[in-house]
C-alpha cells in the first residue's frame, strides 16, 4: 500500500497541469459548492473554506485526512483499496484539473445464446437521458449538463455544525460508493441465477454522481436489472355452465378431462400472494387434479368403472348433487409394452428463466428414473428453427440422454410449428407394433413462428393423432403462459395437459402418477346424461365448459374426446333441483304441457362411450341415476369441497351465502387419508385465498 502512494505521489509531482483550464475547474468546483451550502437549511458555517479563514484546514485535505484516519481507527475497510483509490483520486483531481474519476468496468456481456437472439430489453428505470450535442468546453454548459444528467447526493449539510462536518460527510459518501461499487466478478456472477446463464446480458452504462461540496463527478455501474416478463398469459375457458330446464334440454353431453394444469397454476397465484385469474379457473381440472379411491373394475369388465352418488348440496339445501366418479383400472406395468418416446422441448429465448428450463431439465431427469432399459428416448428442440439433439436411445443409456438434456440452452424465437412437424416425424419412425408412441412437448406455450393460433393447431394436430401418437403437454413458467394453445394442443392429440411450477409437482405427474400419464386403457370417452323431468326440474354441469359436445356427437365415431390413463380418476358434478323444491329458478311456462308421472324413481341415465386404444368403433355403457344411489364418502365429500372452492374463486352466483369458512370445514372434515399432503396443501390454499379476498 505504501509502494502505491508513492507511485500515485511520484505522480502528481510530475503533473504539470494547464493553468488557465486548472482556474476554470477550480472555479466551477467553488461556484458548484457555494451553491449547495446556500440551498442547506440548520447549517450554523454554510461558508466555504478560504484565505481568509485560517483556522480551518482546507475542506478537500481535511475530509481526505480524516477519512483515512476514521478508516484505520475505527477499522472500517482499513486497507480497501478501492477506498484509497478514491482518496487519492480526489487530491489528484485537484492538480491535473480533471473532471470525473472512472470506478471499475462493467463486466464483459455474457452470452451464450445463438447469433439471432434479440437482447433483453432494459429496464425502465435503468434508461438514461440522452444528452444533447453541446460545447464541452463551455464552463457554463458543462455545469448545466452535469445537473441534467448525474444524480445529484442527498443534502449532506443539514444539521451539521460547520463546513468541515458536511465535508467529511461529502467523502465518507463517496467511499461509501467505490466500496459498494461491484466488481468484474460481481457483475459477472449477477449474470447467472440458478445456475442458468442470463442470455444476452450485457452491463447497463455507467451511473454518474456529483459530489456536492467539490463539484467531482463519480462514475459507477451496477449490476443489470432485468425486467419481468409483461403479463401476456391466456387461459382457455368459458363462460359457466347455466342452470338448464330439464323439459327444455334433458340431455348433456361432454367429453371426459382428465387435466390438472388449471389447479397448479391457480396454486402457484396464490402462493405468489394474489388470486387467480377467473379464466385460469377450471374446475374440473382442480377436482381432477386429486386421487379418488373409487371402485375399481372387476378383470372381466370395461376399462374402467363409473359410480354414481346422489348427496345433499353443501350450499344449497333445496338442491342436490349427482356426483359421477369413474376408476380406471391399473394393468400389471411389468408387462406393459415398451414406449417410444419423444421430448419436444422449448428452447427459445422465453424459456430462459429458473422455472422454465432448468426446472423442465430436472422434471425429466425424474421421470428417466421410472421408465423400462428398454424404452426409447429422443430429443427435439425449437427456438428460430427446429432440431434433432438426440437421436432415439435406450433408456439403458441414461448418461448419454442425461447429458443431451443439460447441454439445451435457451434462446431465440419460437418455432413451435417446425418442432411439431419433426417430432412427429420422428415419433412415426420409432413406432413399431404393439409399442406406445408418445410426444412429450414441454413449453411455457409462447407459439410465435408457424402456426400460433389455437384453432389452426388443433386442425394440424387432429390430422396428425391419426398416426396413433399420442401428444401431451408440460407447462412450465409464469408471465407469458399460453394455457390456452396447450389446452388446444392437449385435447386434440389424444393427450394430456399438466403445469409444472415445482419439482414436487414433477415428482407428482411424472413419477407417482407416470402409469396414468403414459399409458392410455380408454380412448375418446364420453359421458352423456339424460334427466328425467318428472324428477328433475332444473340441473347444471359444474365445470367442463371447455368439454362440452353436442348431443349428436355421443354417438359420432369421428368426433375426439378424451383420455383415461391406467389408473386415472375422473370426476363429474351436476347439480340437481327437484320437481317441487322452492329452490328452482326458473317460473313454469304458461302454455308448456306438464310432465308425465314416471313411476320408476330414476332421477336420471348415465351413458358412456368409449373405445379400446388403437380401435375405431367405440363401446357403450350405461347405468340407471336414482336417488338412494351411493354413499357421500370422504372421497366424494372432499371432491365436493374442491367443486366448491372452485367456484368461490370463480365468484358463482349459485352459492348464495356459502362462503371459505364452510368450503375450509367440509374439506377438513372429509380430508380422510393423505397419503402424499396433496389434500391438506388445498386447504392451505383455502385459507389463503379467504386472507387474500378480505384484501
Amino acid at each position: 500500500m505504501t509502494d502505491d502512494l508513492t507511485h500515485l505521489q511520484d505522480a502528481m509531482k510530475a503533473a504539470t497541469p494547464e493553468p488557465s483550464k486548472k482556474d476554470a475547474d477550480l472555479a466551477l468546483a467553488m461556484k458548484n459548492f457555494d451553491d449547495f451550502h446556500n440551498a442547506c437549511q440548520g447549517s450554523a458555517d454554510p461558508a466555504r473554506p478560504t484565505s481568509d479563514r485560517p483556522t480551518h484546514r482546507s475542506g478537500l485535505s481535511s475530509g481526505v485526512f480524516k477519512m483515512f484516519h476514521s478508516l484505520t481507527t475505527r477499522g472500517a475497510l482499513a486497507a480497501t483499496t478501492s477506498i484509497v483509490a478514491v482518496g487519492i483520486g480526489v487530491l489528484f483531481y485537484t492538480q491535473q484539473g480533471g473532471t470525473t474519476f472512472d470506478l471499475p468496468k462493467p463486466a464483459p456481456v455474457i452470452d451464450a445464446t445463438p447469433a439471432d437472439t434479440p437482447a433483453p430489453q432494459k429496464a425502465a428505470d435503468a434508461a438514461e437521458p440522452v444528452a444533447p450535442a453541446v460545447d464541452e468546453t463551455a464552463p457554463d454548459t458543462r455545469v448545466r449538463r452535469e445537473a441534467e444528467t448525474t444524480t445529484t447526493a442527498p443534502a449532506m449539510g443539514q444539521g451539521l455544525a460547520d463546513s468541515e462536518a458536511r465535508e467529511d460527510a461529502t467523502l465518507g459518501l463517496l467511499a461509501e460508493q467505490a466500496a459498494s461499487a461491484p466488481t468484474e466478478k460481481d457483475m459477472a456472477e449477477s449474470a447467472i441465477t440458478d445456475g442458468v446463464v442470463m442470455q444476452g446480458y450485457a452491463a447497463p452504462p455507467a451511473r454518474k454522481m456529483v459530489s456536492p461540496s467539490t463539484g467531482l463527478v463519480i462514475e459507477y455501474s451496477e449490476p443489470a436489472v432485468v425486467s419481468p416478463p409483461s403479463d401476456t398469459e391466456t387461459f382457455a375457458n368459458a363462460d359457466a355452465n347455466p342452470v338448464k330446464i330439464t323439459t327444455d334440454e334433458p340431455v348433456s353431453t361432454f367429453s371426459i378431462d382428465v387435466d390438472t394444469a388449471s389447479y397448479a397454476i391457480v396454486r402457484s397465484s396464490l402462493m405468489n400472494g394474489q388470486l387467480p385469474n377467473p379464466d385460469a379457473v377450471r374446475i374440473e381440472e382442480m377436482v381432477n387434479y386429486f386421487p379418488y379411491n373409487y371402485p375399481a373394475p372387476e378383470a372381466d369388465e370395461a376399462p374402467f368403472k363409473p359410480t354414481v352418488t346422489v348427496m345433499q348440496t353443501p350450499w344449497n339445501s333445496g338442491t342436490q348433487l349427482v356426483h359421477i366418479g369413474i376408476q380406471g383400472e391399473l394393468p400389471a406395468l411389468e408387462d406393459r409394452a415398451p414406449l417410444n418416446l419423444v421430448f419436444l422441448i422449448d428452447t427459445s429465448g422465453s424459456m430462459n428463466q429458473p422455472n422454465k428450463l432448468p426446472l423442465l431439465i430436472q422434471s425429466f431427469r425424474l421421470m428417466l428414473s421410472q421408465l423400462h432399459p428398454d424404452d426409447e428416448v429422443s430429443i427435439v428442440t425449437y427456438a428460430g428453427s427446429a432440431g434433432q439433439v438426440l437421436e432415439p436411445t435406450q433408456v439403458s443409456d441414461k448418461a448419454k440422454i442425461m447429458a443431451a438434456l443439460e447441454n439445451l440452452r435457451a434462446g431465440g424465437s419460437t418455432a413451435g410449428q417446425q418442432g411439431l412437424q419433426q417430432a412427429y416425424a420422428v415419433a412415426e419412425g420409432m413406432a413399431k407394433d404393439g409399442e406406445i408412441s408418445r410426444i412429450i412437448l414441454a413449453t411455457d406455450g409462447d407459439f410465435n413462428v408457424g402456426i400460433s393460433n389455437p384453432e389452426a393447431l388443433k386442425d394440424f394436430i387432429a390430422k396428425k393423432r391419426e398416426s396413433g401418437t399420442y401428444l401431451s403437454v408440460l407447462g412450465f413458467g409464469r408471465g407469458n403462459l399460453d394455457d390456452a394453445t396447450m389446452q388446444a394442443l392437449a385435447q386434440n392429440g389424444n393427450g394430456t395437459a399438466a403445469y409444472i411450477d415445482t419439482l414436487s409437482e414433477a415428482q407428482k405427474v411424472l413419477v407417482d402418477q407416470l402409469s396414468g400419464e403414459l399409458f392410455p386403457i380408454a380412448d375418446d370417452v364420453k359421458i352423456q346424461v339424460e334427466f328425467n323431468p318428472a324428477q328433475i326440474a332444473e340441473y347444471r354441469l359444474i365445470g367442463y365448459e371447455t368439454r362440452a359436445l353436442n348431443r349428436e356427437d355421443f354417438n359420432n365415431d369421428k368426433v375426439d374426446a378424451g383420455e383415461i390413463g391406467a389408473g386415472h380418476t375422473v370426476t363429474a358434478i351436476y347439480e340437481v333441483t327437484p320437481v317441487g323444491s322452492d329452490a328452482i329458478l326458473n317460473d313454469v311456462l304458461r302454455y308448456q304441457p306438464a310432465a308425465e308421472i314416471d313411476d320408476s324413481g330414476e332421477l336420471g341415465f348415465l351413458k358412456l362411450r368409449y373405445k379400446e386404444p388403437g380401435e375405431d368403433v367405440s363401446k357403450l355403457l350405461t347405468t340407471p341415476i336414482t336417488s338412494d344411489m351411493g354413499q357421500a364418502t370422504d372421497d366424494v365429500r372432499f371432491s365436493v369441497a374442491i367443486a366448491g372452492f372452485g367456484q368461490l374463486l370463480k365468484d358463482s352466483k349459485y352459492l348464495q351465502d356459502w362462503g371459505y369458512d364452510d368450503v375450509i370445514n367440509l374439506a377438513n372434515s372429509s380430508k380422510g387419508e393423505d397419503a402424499y399432503g396433496y389434500r391438506s396443501e388445498a386447504i392451505k390454499l383455502m385459507r389463503l385465498a379467504k386472507s387474500l379476498s378480505r384484501e
